[in-house]
């Protein structure tokens, strides 16, 4: 069966693009010099395709539980709404309008990738009110340009699109005076690219060219001295490339609204905007807009859609806060907040984000601010960043104890960083590692002493689990088949058994043997009631002087979670 672009492809390319977005996340940010050097595009992208997943997402699960499955057409609508309602930044509202020209294409025609691509780049160029050379708007141009020459499926269509968007990306630092003087690549194309390659690799299966080769390996910007901060023309004539309000020690804010107002009202609305300040982005449609606008007048742009329409959702950031809140991030100082602000602040907080009420009132016990994870419902960033404002904290260290939420939680952490927040990422990818970690924190002691102990605690915590194989699969043990129990050690299937209790003894047996004083057992909601007591009297008669202590977590996916100390 050729490749085609279905309902499952198109969820399939959001999954796989923000799986791509939350990789580069940290690199995109650290290139992102233009239009203004604030280092969050890698998360404005990040952000803006998580919507757009999760739009698409309730579409199969509203679908599902009809018993049903989504059309092509929502499926795409879904996507377009999604990043649209949801899109972050210069870029991130960029982005919103490549995949809303796209899914206009394609809501017709699924076949042919090729005017889908070349209308999403000519709306584009038409929502940047001075669009750019050596930005994201030519890496989609290229894109577009190449699919055009082809004459082949979906698949080949699509990866020469993003072939060609690596060597345009490439070109960027020689078209843009701004990242030729920092030695980066543009940063929103770097994320289009990703965008790209998952698109390629949702219609084949297949990655189109493996990870991004060194074409695509940025350094960061060669000095601080050579990022302007607030402002980007590099020109004698105080202009960089084709918008004149571009210049050094520009507008202060950056002001984003969604708008209510009919598309009469848009191009007056454009006008003010662009009268008042730079870098404006308004894209959208069928009466809904993402308006994008840096400004020195915040009153005046919230004004100006007002008299359109009706905004809402309106954020304001300033420059100065958000680059002083970047740099403290990097010096790893604490933000401004002092008792008398909001209220009483605490010096440290924990966030863990754990799946199961026991282990959510666990760790609540031990002083962490808790995200739960539901069945089927992993947490988005902002569920997460919202769970560090609750903790009303100068620190925060947080604990995703998810190899697959470590995206997620760092682009909740790059958001905390922009509001002043100090925060520090453990990487514990199992929550018997979040548990040793909260073991050992002391909030007395010096914040970069206690991650340090936190992190040890959870790097010397080997973990396992327990998971029923759901279909006829290959692992690194061998073929299991539906209903085997499968046994995982740091992540890989190390054994497959006939039953629960078999299985954890073989892995606890195999845990041991490199040592170890003290065995924790999470228990889950669908755990056999005698599983606890027949593991502990295992590890009690067979290894001497090890310790266990028994949790009822009520996680539901996994009835048994494993640690050695």
């Amino acid at each position: 069966m050729p490749p085609t672009l279905d309902p499952p492809a198109v969820r399939a390319w959001c999954r796989l693009s923000l799986q791509a977005l939350g990789r580069a996340r940290e690199e995109i940010d650290a290139i992102n010099v233009y239009p203004v050097a604030d280092g969050d595009t890698g998360t404005n992208l990040f952000l803006t395709v998580e919507s757009a997943a999760q739009s698409v997402d309730a579409v199969f699960e509203g679908h599902a539980a009809s018993g049903g499955t989504p059309d092509l057409t929502s499926c795409l609508r879904s996507m377009a709404h999604g990043a649209l309602i949801g899109a972050r930044g210069n870029s991130g509202t960029i982005l919103a309008q490549l995949l809303r020209g796209m899914a206009e294409v394609l809501a017709e025609d699924a076949g042919d990738l090729r005017p889908a691509l070349r209308r999403a780049a000519e709306s584009a160029y038409q929502a940047v009110a001075h669009p750019v050379e050596g930005t994201m708007l030519t890496v989609a141009t290229a894109a577009a340009e190449a699919a055009s020459a082809v004459n082949g499926d979906v698949h080949e269509v699509s990866r020469a699109a993003y072939e060609a968007a690596r060597l345009a990306l490439a070109a960027t630092p020689r078209q843009l005076a701004v990242l030729g003087d920092a030695g980066v690549v543009d940063a929103g194309g770097r994320g289009l690219v990703a965008v790209l390659g998952a698109l390629a690799d949702a219609v084949s299966g297949q990655a189109p060219m493996g990870p991004l080769d060194d074409v695509l390996r940025v350094p960061l910007p060669r000095s601080a001295s050579q990022v302007v901060p607030y402002g980007c023309a590099t020109g004698e004539d105080g202009t960089e490339g084709g918008d004149p309000h571009l210049v050094p020690g520009g507008p202060s804010f950056e002001v984003i609204y969604l708008l209510e107002a009919p598309d009469r009202a848009v191009p007056a609305l454009r006008t003010r905007l662009d009268r008042l300040g730079d870098s404006l982005v308004v894209v959208g449609g069928d009466g809904l807009w993402n308006v994008h606008v840096h400004v020195d007048d915040v009153g005046a742009a919230i004004e100006a859609g007002i008299e359109a329409g009706r905004p809402y959702r309106i954020k304001v950031t300033h420059f100065g806060d958000q680059a002083r809140a970047l740099e403290q991030g990097r010096r790893g100082t604490t933000g401004p907040h002092g008792a008398g602000e909001r209220g009483e602040r605490a010096l440290r907080a924990v966030v863990a984000v754990v799946r199961g009420d026991g282990l959510a009132g666990l760790c609540a016990q031990a002083g962490a601010t808790v995200v739960a994870v539901r069945p089927g419902e992993p947490p988005a960033s902002g569920d997460i960043a919202e769970a560090i404002r609750r903790a009303h904290a100068d620190e925060v260290v947080l604990l995703p104890n998810e190899v697959e939420l470590r995206h997620a939680v760092g682009a909740a952490a790059e958001q905390a960083r922009a509001e002043g927040v100090r925060v520090a990422l453990i990487p514990t990818r199992s929550a018997v590692q979040g548990i040793a970690a909260l073991a050992v924190h002391e909030p007395t002691r010096r914040f970069d002493e206690d991650v340090v102990a936190m992190t040890s605690a959870a790097g010397a915590t080997r973990y396992a689990e327990l998971a029923v194989a759901e279909a006829r699969s290959w692992t690194m043990a061998g073929v299991c088949q539906a209903g085997d129990v499968l046994g995982l050690i740091d992540g890989d299937v190390a054994v497959i058994g006939g039953n629960l209790v078999e299985t954890g003894i073989i892995v606890l047996d195999r845990m041991l043997a490199a040592g170890g004083e003290m065995v924790t057992l999470v228990i889950g909601a669908h755990a056999p009631a005698d599983l606890a007591d027949r593991l502990e009297a295992h590890v009690r008669d067979s290894h001497l002087a090890v310790d266990t202590v028994v949790y009822d977590g009520g996680q539901e996916t996994c009835p048994l979670l494993i640690g050695v100390e």
